[in-house]
């Protein structure tokens, strides 16, 4: 018998994850499809998407891939009604698909990186919510997990498009939490710290052990999964009482004083 009544499965729920063709998208996919979650893989990347795909098929999970330009809101409704068409519903959302562009306030491009930035790292993340609502409206497991960055937090020189990006999607977190709350969906956001991914790949490996040893209480950098996880507890049954909330995922970047 059971001494608890609060479920830690997201078997058989359907989870909608964006940028999952490498990264941390590609290991919340791969992660949730473990779980026993029904995975419908979003991202620009064909040929990583249609690789992705293809090895939680070989797993023996149920996963379907779309190739998605996350800036055509036409074409996120398309997706996300054919993905909920396809699995007979749609509850969890994970907003990962992210980009880093980087320029000094008056560089030359920094116009171009600021409505990149801005387009694909927030204003990405209301179109997959408009588009995905009705669909959480019905389920009984309504989860909407935001990727923001410790950047969202604090930040760095020649970041600032991304940094107002990031401090943005904890902004919409949060008034989301509040403005959905009353129908039980769930808002929150993951806040990474210094990951091993394609973004942070051409750092020299020098340059990462003396940054993670000087600022990283933990000393290194993380796997993409441990933010994964991050992302797949918000997104438990058991996690009904959790929004608003924006969970560092950072080795204890943020807590460390020196």
């Amino acid at each position: 018998m059971a001494l608890t009544k609060l479920s830690r499965s997201v078997e058989g729920y359907v989870v909608f994850v964006t940028g999952a063709a490498s990264g941390m998208g590609e290991a919340t996919a791969k992660l949730f499809a473990d779980e026993g979650a029904k995975v419908a893989a979003v991202d620009i990347n064909r040929d990583g998407l249609n690789r992705v795909v293809e090895e939680i098929e070989a797993a023996g999970c149920p996963v379907r891939g779309w190739s998605l330009d996350l800036s055509n809101g036409e074409a996120i409704q398309t997706v996300i009604d054919e993905a909920a068409a396809h699995f007979n519903g749609l509850d969890m959302l994970v907003n990962n698909a992210g980009i880093s562009i980087f320029s000094s306030i008056d560089g030359a491009d920094y116009t171009r990186a600021w409505d990149k930035s801005l387009d694909v790292l927030l204003t990405a993340h209301t179109r997959t919510i408009r588009a995905a609502l009705p669909y959480l409206r019905k389920s009984k497991n309504p989860r909407i997990v935001n990727i923001a960055s410790t950047e969202g937090l604090g930040a760095t020189k020649f970041a600032s498009a991304y940094t107002a990006a990031k401090h943005g999607v904890i902004g919409l977190t949060r008034a989301l939490a509040v403005e959905l709350g009353e129908e039980g969906i769930t808002v929150n956001c993951v806040c990474p710290g210094p990951i091993r991914t394609a973004m942070t790949e051409e750092i020299p490996e020098e340059q990462k052990l003396t940054y993670a040893r000087r600022r990283v209480a933990l000393k290194r950098y993380a796997d993409p999964e441990e933010v994964a996880h991050g992302t797949l507890n918000f997104c438990l049954p058991s996690a009904s009482f959790m929004t608003g909330t924006a969970l560092p995922v950072d080795g204890g970047l943020t807590i460390k004083n020196a």
